[in-house]
């Protein structure tokens, strides 16, 4: 994590929390029908290095239905909170087929956000049956 002039965000808190790989939130307001997945707490509260790294090992989340009769595209969202910053975010992948279709994502354009900058990179894994991503979140000093 960086500021816009490329210095890191040392320290930052990150909440970060997701739906499990079959698109069920823990939170107990879900009213998706989907299974819980009992080893799977969906929710991570963790602070960047002092480069302003960070780094989570999770599952891939599901897709879900939105409340329009859509599905919300596979995410994971960001409350990242440092002295200087606050931004709530989400984080997509690459190339799934809900991108273009999803509530928020494909909104974007009207609301002159740029999609491009909320998908991660897939990166070359070394360990086999894992996925890597990288994203990387810029903040702007309000």
């Amino acid at each position: 994590m960086v500021r816009l002039d490329g210095s890191p965000v040392k320290g930052a808190a990150l909440e970060i929390w997701q739906a499990n790989a079959a698109g069920r939130y823990a939170n107990p307001i879900d009213k998706n029908p989907a299974p819980l997945d009992p080893n799977f707490a969906g929710v991570a509260l963790l602070r960047t290095t002092a480069q302003g790294g960070y780094r989570i090992l999770t599952v891939k989340p599901g897709a879900y239905p939105d409340p329009t009769g859509g599905m919300r595209t596979p995410h994971i969202h960001f409350d990242v909170t440092s002295e200087d910053y606050r931004l709530v975010a989400q984080m997509y992948f690459p190339g799934e087929a809900l991108n273009d279709k999803d509530i928020l994502m494909s909104t974007m354009p009207a609301r002159h956000r740029n999609p491009a900058l909320t998908i991660c990179k897939a990166v070359e894994s070394q360990q086999a049956g894992i996925l890597k991503f990288e994203w990387d979140i810029v903040l702007l000093q309000a």
